[in-house]
């Protein structure tokens, strides 16, 4: 660039700068000449002042010219690649400064034409978002370039399962400036049953009219944001396994468990009002002669005239059994008799109920029912008198009961005595664990007269 000379007085240098344009991140140079038209040697300092001064420099910065001479310098141009250098046309100044005339300070001018350059900064955020039929995220852009611009959203996914709205549509930018969009995704199918299910999109942010190549250096390729929408069912596979062992547990409880237990109360019902037939023989020899153990059911309910104290189940009088009737060994008459001992008792106690054989009576018992309904855990030892009959681990059983061929005859005014070592309560059918343990003890056989 060659620039035309311009005259001055005395001590004024002719000055006259070219117009230059530069892209921002790169770099431009034009030339200033200074020529000294007065009559002295003259010594000038040269400075860029103005919009252009951070990122522009002169070189040399300072000359010195005898009369009639001059120098050119040259104007570097560097203008850093970022949304503060605005693109369009900024002036270009230099100041002039005499040395020995400081008073003929000179300012030339230029234009420097700053070109255009686009630079769009994108995040979509999450990257990964769950739900049954829709997700929401966020795009954060931020305009990077020197000029505005008009943002719009293209979306991309590999089939048609999904529908995206962006609000704001297409925000307009200023340099530097930054927004948040808002993105919701949302399926047109819910899953029901099975495993979540991967959606993958992508998410393209581009300046509206970015189509037009020549006005873009180097963005006509954006790269594409990635992010996944997983669709959950709903109903899961945990729902689906738990439903079906509830389903499995009930069908249990009416084709194997509650036929049962109602057969069982059915036997205990039954045998407690069917009358024992009674033989002589030692008594000493029933301690060892137990029965074979069967569930039967609790004996928790009691007939009028049976009371319960603390821990003890009173004795049914004569004729007030079943109505059966017979006589024990060594009796003057008697009929069927039975008698509950309910026995509560706290956890880490021992606690004991007993039963009294009335006064010139004999007591031959044929049987005796246990029930542990709660499912208690301890010792529970069954004794006649002073005889000790069995001794049981309360967790091997729920309801036990023993029979007897030959009558265990237990005299007047001695007992059956039941004692409990409860180490843990059970469980009910409530579903809450009890406070203490809690056994039931029936005795039945054939109450009568001792002989006179």
């Amino acid at each position: 660039m060659t620039p035309s000379a311009a005259s001055s007085g005395p001590g004024t240098p002719g000055l006259d700068i070219p117009v230059v344009t530069v892209a921002p991140g790169g770099t431009a140079t034009t030339t200033l000449t200074v020529r000294n038209d007065s009559d002295i040697v003259e010594a000038y300092s040269l400075e860029v002042v103005g919009d252009c001064a951070p990122w522009s420099t002169v070189e040399p910065a300072r000359v010195s010219l005898y009369p009639g001479t001059s120098e050119t310098v040259t104007i570097r141009l560097e203008p850093p690649r970022s949304p503060e250098v605005r693109a369009g046309e900024t002036p270009l100044a230099v100041r002039v400064l005499p040395a020995e005339h400081p008073d003929a300070v000179r300012v030339p001018e230029t234009t420097v034409h700053i070109e255009e350059f686009h630079e769009l900064r994108t995040e979509l955020l999450p990257r990964r978002r769950r739900g049954w039929l829709r997700g929401r995220y966020r795009l954060a852009v931020r305009n990077e370039g020197n000029t505005p611009v008009q943002v719009g959203f293209t979306p991309g996914q590999a089939g048609e399962e999904l529908a995206f709205a962006f609000s704001p549509a297409e925000p307009r930018l200023e340099p530097g400036e930054s927004a948040e969009t808002g993105l919701r995704v949302r399926t047109g199918k819910p899953v029901w049953f099975g495993a979540p299910v991967v959606w993958p999109f992508t998410v393209v942010a581009a300046e509206s009219g970015e189509q037009d190549a020549a006005r873009v250096d180097d963005s006509v390729h954006r790269p594409a944001l990635e992010a996944e929408f997983v669709q959950i069912p709903l109903f899961p596979k945990w729902l689906i396994a738990l439903l079906a062992a509830l389903l499995a547990l009930l069908l249990a409880w009416f084709a194997l468990v509650r036929p049962a237990v109602r057969s069982a109360a059915k036997e205990a019902a039954h045998e407690a009002v069917q009358p024992r037939p009674t033989t002589a023989g030692d008594p000493g020899d029933a301690g060892g002669t137990g029965g074979t153990g069967g569930a039967s059911a609790p004996p928790g309910a009691r007939k009028p005239g049976q009371g319960q104290g603390q821990g003890q189940g009173q004795s049914q009088g004569p004729g007030a059994g079943d109505g059966g009737t017979g006589a024990a060994p060594g009796t003057a008459g008697g009929q069927q008799s039975s008698a509950t001992i309910d026995l509560k008792t706290s956890g880490g106690e021992t606690k004991s109920g007993t039963y009294k054989v009335p006064e010139q009576s004999v007591f031959g018992v044929t049987d005796i029912v246990v029930a542990n309904f709660q499912g208690d855990e301890g010792v529970m030892t069954i004794t006649f008198g002073d005889r000790k009959i069995t001794t049981i681990a309360l967790e091997t059983f729920r309801n036990q009961d023993y029979h007897w061929v030959t009558p265990i005859k237990i005299s007047a005014d001695d007992t059956v005595t039941i004692e409990v070592t409860c180490a843990k309560p059970g469980t009910p059918a409530t579903g809450r664990r009890a406070p203490g343990c809690h056994e039931v003890l029936n005795v039945s056989g054939v109450l009568g007269r001792t002989d006179p």
